[in-house]
């Protein structure tokens, strides 16, 4: 049987930061999104990776609310 290898905390953080910016990207998802409806729909904080996404200028945040730049909207629908 194959041993499934652990996850390095920079690939747990990629992981979640790319679930995250899916969430955000979907066109049929509504735009903005609260913080609290990304918690819910994660199952769990998205804190750490909305600080990473917004500090990379992929998101915006306002009052609570988070939605996705047009940079990351526009990468999301390039077809490699």
């Amino acid at each position: 049987m194959q041993e499934q290898r652990s996850l390095t905390p920079a690939e747990e953080d990629r992981q979640a930061d790319s679930a995250l910016l899916a969430v955000l990207t979907d066109h049929a998802s509504q735009r903005p999104w609260a913080r609290d409806e990304l918690s819910r729909a994660l199952a769990g904080d998205p804190e750490e990776s909305l600080d990473r996404l917004h500090a990379a200028g992929l998101i915006h945040r306002l009052h609570g609310f988070v939605w996705a730049s047009r940079s990351a909207i526009a990468a999301e629908e390039l077809d490699f």
